[in-house]
């Protein structure tokens, strides 16, 4: 029968590592308790290596970058044209504190990655890329390269890929990782916040942070979506635009969650969300809002992912904040190498 990883978590990082093992020769089966407690349900998909780093991040900025560039091989494998959905992303200011913010950040990732494609922009050359922007942002920059994917069109083809590969997919909530121990030979807990029920003792420093998203629909009166990633720093308050189509998602609102149990969507972060977004893409105000969601991102204290080996049969990967997706293929190579070949395993068991 071979060796078996058996993953607990059905998000992008447990799906990303389950097709690395099965790439290994492991034999996988994923255990996933549904799409309403996945955060990567509730997410922009932005492959953020620069847009979400700043001073002090330098860590973060190294081990986005190192992922982010193994991003077209895993789109390749998935083959699925309708997973993408920007290209570049454009940083814009709403003011000209908002610039000086923008501005820092910037100075920053050139001076960590100096290879970066990052273009100053005026405000006409905002308006020029993306004609429906307002007719008063402070400028900005341009990012070439750092696009963004449909993230539940990508965790949908994952799944196909991974079934067709002969993944096992179990639709099971695991409570106690020592039920799984007649079945798997390794196990891999990516189970987000709730990785730390898994582990006995916990996992000190992960904690639960919210934030919504909302989603809007085109309408026959509506300028089209952006075409790029909008990401604004708008007096004061960070605001992102993410296009999927025939419309648009938008986020950034972010607090602590001491209820891990509570995903409904507070009414102060939603109003934040369509003030600025409206202001900045004054468009959106004649689109349909179809979906209000909550989601709680897995932070680390350090703001770095925790992925370990615990014992010689479990592994973690969790505490990947907002940058799960932009994180999930650098993490899938962390695996690799904590797993070993099942080949290995058995020689070592033997």
């Amino acid at each position: 029968m071979g060796a078996q990883v058996t993953v607990v978590g059905g998000g992008a990082v447990g799906l990303t590592c389950a097709l690395a093992a099965i790439d290994d020769g492991w034999r996988v089966r994923i255990y996933d308790d549904g799409p309403q407690r996945r955060a990567a349900q509730v997410a922009g998909g932005m492959l953020g290596c620069l847009g979400e780093a700043g001073p002090g991040d330098d860590a973060l900025l190294e081990l986005s970058a190192e992922s982010v560039a193994r991003w077209p091989a895993l789109l390749a494998r998935l083959n699925d044209p309708n997973i993408v959905v920007a290209d570049d992303t454009l940083l814009i200011a709403g003011s000209a504190a908002d610039r000086a913010y923008l501005d820092d950040a910037v100075a920053f990732l050139q001076a960590r990655l100096p290879g970066a494609r990052i273009v100053a922009q005026s405000a006409s050359e905002l308006r020029a890329r993306e004609p429906a922007l307002t007719r008063a942002p402070s400028g900005g920059y341009r990012l070439t390269g750092e696009g963004a994917v449909d993230n539940r069109a990508f965790l949908a083809a994952l799944r196909r890929r991974l079934v067709d590969a002969g993944a096992e997919l179990v639709e099971r909530r695991v409570d106690d990782v020592a039920d799984l121990a007649g079945e798997a030979t390794q196990v891999l807990i990516a189970a987000g916040l709730e990785s730390s029920s898994l582990v006995p003792g916990g996992l000190p420093g992960l904690r639960g942070e919210k934030g919504e998203i909302l989603r809007l629909r085109r309408t026959a009166e509506s300028v089209p979506p952006p075409r790029h990633v909008i990401r604004g720093r708008w007096h004061g308050r960070n605001v992102y635009l993410v296009p999927r189509p025939g419309g648009l998602v938008l986020g950034a609102t972010q607090y602590e969650s001491y209820d891990h149990s509570d995903r409904g969507p507070q009414a102060g972060g939603v109003a934040d969300l369509l003030t600025d977004a409206c202001e900045l893409f004054p468009g959106l105000r004649t689109y349909e809002l179809v979906e209000v969601s909550a989601g709680i991102r897995p932070m680390s204290d350090d703001g770095l992912p925790i992925v370990r080996r615990l014992d010689d049969r479990t592994i973690v990967a969790a505490g990947h904040g907002r940058n799960g997706f932009a994180l999930s293929p650098g993490t899938a190579q962390q695996v690799r190498k904590l797993l070993g070949s099942p080949a290995d395993y058995e020689r070592n068991t033997a």
